[in-house]
């Protein structure tokens, strides 16, 4: 019978023993497993690029192809750019702007050479003025474009016309409230001068005589402008001089002390004349112009004939 367990012990005995006299020797690294990567083999087969490249090759001219190899365009004069194209290119390679710039250039001398060799072989870059292009996509699709541009500007103009409907309304309620805040201020003055009045703490009450000075201005026309001082119709000024201005009537013609005592309309020659003459006296001045009677009359056509 095999004692596998006392077997098992000894081999792991045996390789923690060559662990150690490998630790020893300086054999081992930190960590318990270490991936080994397999060493890469760079293959040049210049024959396999050559063949690919022959396959490549069409042989066409220049013009069909218009591929350009050239430096980059010199730097604008005042800029702390450097000519060349070694040197600088790690420090071009981190700086974005710097590389893009560099682009730039790039693309710049190639569009000028490109347009000097163009113009050497006889060739237009120019379109003319009554040059129709054929367009890239059809009319059915730029109308559902056209259409759905329309859509969105209309909607932007409803977005526009409700915001300023609410922004009015909001501007319309604020006035509302002015007013009606306006009008409560009044009414609780008013109010508290009408209280003051009755305690005897006021004299007078402002608002009335400011009232009854406007009812007693001037009349206003249709434009709301005040031309000329009221004055009732006929009607009414003949009511008034027949009827009065209303109120009490009895009583009207009874003395006073103050009329008893008023000898303004006192007259000797009329009060203290003789009894009749008065009226005589306005009998005679009265018959002046009156006509003759009858027979008078008679006599003087007589005369006259």
């Amino acid at each position: 019978m095999v004692d596998f367990h006392h077997s098992s012990d000894s081999e792991a005995a045996d390789s923690d023993e060559e662990l150690q006299r490998a630790f020893a020797a300086g054999k081992l690294k930190p960590g318990l497993n270490v991936v080994v990567e397999a060493p890469k083999q760079s293959i040049n087969n210049v024959t396999g690029m050559k063949q690919k490249l022959k396959e490549l090759q069409q042989g066409l001219d220049w013009v069909e192809r218009l591929d350009l190899t050239n430096p980059p365009a010199p730097p604008p004069p005042g800029s702390n750019e450097t000519e060349g194209t070694e040197g600088s290119g790690v420090e071009e390679t981190d700086n974005d702007f710097k590389r893009e710039l560099r682009f730039y250039r790039q693309a710049q001398a190639s569009v000028l050479t490109g347009l000097a060799k163009l113009h050497k072989l006889g060739i237009k870059t120019r379109r003319p003025d009554d040059y129709f292009a054929e367009m890239s996509k059809t009319d059915d699709h730029m109308k559902r474009i056209r259409e759905k541009l329309l859509e969105k500007q209309q909607g932007i103009e409803n977005r526009d016309k409700a915001r300023k409907l609410r922004d009015l309304k909001k501007y319309g309620k604020k006035v509302q409230q002015d007013v009606l805040q306006k009008r409560h201020k009044e009414k609780r003055e008013m109010l508290d001068a009408v209280k003051k009045f009755r305690k005897g703490q006021k004299d007078k009450l402002d608002f009335l005589e400011e009232t009854e000075g406007k009812g007693k201005g001037k009349q206003q026309n249709r434009h709301g402008k005040t031309d000329q001082p009221f004055q009732p119709n006929r009607k009414r000024q003949y009511k008034n001089t027949k009827f009065g201005y209303g109120g009490q009537k009895k009583r009207g013609k009874m003395n006073t002390k103050e009329s008893a005592s008023d000898m303004s309309g006192f007259s000797k020659k009329i009060n203290q004349g003789k009894p009749g003459k008065q009226y005589a006296n306005k009998n005679k001045k009265g018959n002046k112009n009156k006509r003759p009677g009858k027979t008078q009359r008679q006599k003087m056509k007589n005369r006259q004939k």
